[in-house]
């Protein structure tokens, strides 16, 4: 099943700065071959449900290893039966409305 998600992968007892943690979990998404939208808090990942939550897995397991205590993530996930839709889809539709295109 093809799945959308918003993902925030928060590292804790690290400190203030976190971009490292979030470096190594986008690279964990990217080498699992996912399509990702990184914004300011978070990352859109476009994949099938196995290979997105296995990507989520791995992420945690690398935060720990490079020294996080405690790992908190927060997903927002959607699936669709009705017809495919990719991150990119989603975003045109809104920029069409706000062009006034529908």
């Amino acid at each position: 099943m093809k799945v959308l998600v918003d993902v925030s992968v928060v590292p804790l007892g690290v400190g203030v700065s976190v971009s490292k943690y979030v470096a190594a979990c986008e690279r964990v998404l990217q080498e699992a071959g996912l399509k990702t939208a990184l914004h300011a808090y978070g990352t859109n990942v476009e994949g099938e449900w196995d290979a997105v939550f296995a990507a989520v897995k791995r992420c945690h397991e690398v935060v720990h290893a490079m020294g996080a205590p405690r790992v908190s993530t927060t997903m927002r996930v959607g699936t669709r039966t009705d017809r495919e839709q990719s991150l990119e889809d989603k975003v045109r539709s809104v920029e069409a409305k706000l062009r006034g295109d529908g």
